[in-house]
């Protein structure tokens, strides 16, 4: 069991084949293979990959930029050239397949179009639209940040953590770009998880 748990890689290989396993075994529910099982799995991986994405994004602003300039200069090109690379990888790419997982949950469930137009979409019923609203709300947020991680946070961060040629100056202004529009997701990201956590409860 040790020799299991101390690679991470054969850790996630059979995290990944247990779940799996109950991914089978929810197929053989009521509705088999059919749409909500689908539904069931597109969940699971915007579950799965949100949790990554969420996670790092609080990483980097409860931890990272927060201890940052505590750490003795000669301790810093351990962050800056090992950890945050590799967790920016991780980072951009969860950002991406959460988005890309949600569109497609909100496709499969038939209400990515009033989701999209916030319950707009041929007239609004107050109480019947009002959960298209919600979600449509979270969706855009989640969007918003999406679009943050790729077009602002990742391009800066690998102009301060010298991944892209510049001078100080150039890559002092980046880290402070790439920690605003950070922030500005962290500050996105509770009215986002809670139509996120509630919309399905509440509404079914």
């Amino acid at each position: 069991m040790s020799g299991l748990l101390t690679n991470f890689r054969n850790t996630m290989i059979v995290s990944f084949v247990l779940a799996l396993v109950i991914v089978i075994g929810y197929a053989h529910g009521p509705d088999g293979h059919g749409a909500i099982f689908l539904q069931a799995v597109f969940r699971w991986l915007h579950v799965m990959f949100g949790i990554l994405w969420i996670g790092l994004l609080y990483y980097f602003n409860f931890v990272q930029i927060r201890v940052m300039p505590q750490i003795p200069a000669e301790l810093k090109p351990a962050v800056s050239k090992y950890i945050a690379p590799e967790a920016l990888f991780w980072f951009r790419w969860a950002a991406l397949f959460t988005w890309v997982m949600g569109v497609i949950l909100a496709f499969s469930r038939g209400y990515l179009l009033e989701a999209a137009t916030l319950g707009l979409a041929g007239g609004y019923t107050p109480g019947v639209d009002m959960q298209y609203t919600f979600i449509g709300t979270g969706m855009w947020l989640g969007t918003v940040m999406f679009f943050n991680v790729w077009v602002f946070i990742w391009p800066n961060q690998k102009i301060a953590l010298g991944m892209v040629e510049a001078d100080a100056d150039a890559k002092a202004k980046a880290a402070k770009l790439a920690m605003l529009f950070s922030r500005t997701n962290t500050l996105l990201s509770l009215p986002m998880l809670a139509t996120m956590a509630m919309n399905q409860t509440v509404f079914g």
